[in-house]
């Protein structure tokens, strides 16, 4: 099938993922953010038994949803093992109903086939390990002078591993998809789970952020997007971002 644009690092489909995911080469991993099937929304149809297909091209997936969504379609994970889960947290959310409490997040569950260990995994870190105050020992020795203040910070402070609770602001304002996640959550979980120079699919690429951020890490990336208008509007958001780059 011819690609509907191609670089260096990215390939976009226009078509269904169905008859387009077994036609694609093994990847290290898929990033993807199906329609939950929560509305009456033509675009929010949840394909049936994509998760099958997938499973044809890659050991491991990151596959954002809602709780209701995980549960009723629990049935087409069957052969999927979760291995864990990361909450975005949004700094606004939506509210479907008035009688609820007002959904600030988004959950992005990480699942794998076969075996765990060969899998490529990165555990990701964060610079925001808080400094230790230590107290200084009482049973110090006798002296003469001022000793100083009675407790120090600790040089202790440093890289930890990144949180399962991930903040990333919506993108409300620019977003050019109905549901569109922000590059600021995808790229923690592209990072985890593809090598640098590796291969990442995302069957439902919206309007290209894993593609994007991709592109913007060293990995390569294939995209298949059902709806001309978004095919359109990610090879006009990868333009903008080679331009950027070009500026740099």
């Amino acid at each position: 099938m011819r690609p509907y644009y191609q670089d260096d690092h990215v390939t976009l489909y226009h078509g269904d993922a169905l008859e387009i995911l077994p036609t694609l080469p093994i990847a290290d991993a898929i990033i993807t953010d199906p329609p939950y099937g929560e509305t009456s929304l033509d675009w929010d149809r949840w394909p049936e038994g994509w998760p099958a297909v997938a499973a044809l091209v890659a050991p491991q997936m990151w596959c954002f949803g809602s709780m209701r969504m995980f549960l009723d379609k629990r049935g087409d994970l069957d052969g999927w093992k979760l291995a864990q889960d990361v909450v975005w947290e949004k700094h606004n959310g939506s509210n479907s109903a008035n009688d609820r409490f007002r959904r600030l997040h988004e959950l992005a569950l990480h699942f794998y086939r076969g075996t765990w260990e060969p899998l490529f995994k990165a555990p990701q870190f964060t610079n925001d390990a808080v400094q230790k105050s230590v107290r200084r020992s009482k049973n110090r020795t006798a002296h003469w002078g001022d000793i100083g203040q009675s407790a120090y910070a600790s040089e202790d402070g440093g890289p930890r591993l990144m949180g399962s609770v991930i903040f990333a602001r919506s993108c409300h304002g620019y977003a050019v998809n109905e549901t569109q996640k922000p590059e600021a959550i995808v790229a923690p979980l592209m990072q985890y789970s593809v090598p640098e120079g590796g291969l990442v699919i995302d069957c439902f690429a919206g309007s290209g952020t894993t593609l994007a951020v991709a592109k913007k890490t060293g990995r390569r990336a294939i995209g298949i997007e059902k709806r001309e208008t978004q095919c359109r509007a990610i090879v006009e958001r990868l333009a903008q971002g080679d331009l950027l780059s070009a500026n740099d």
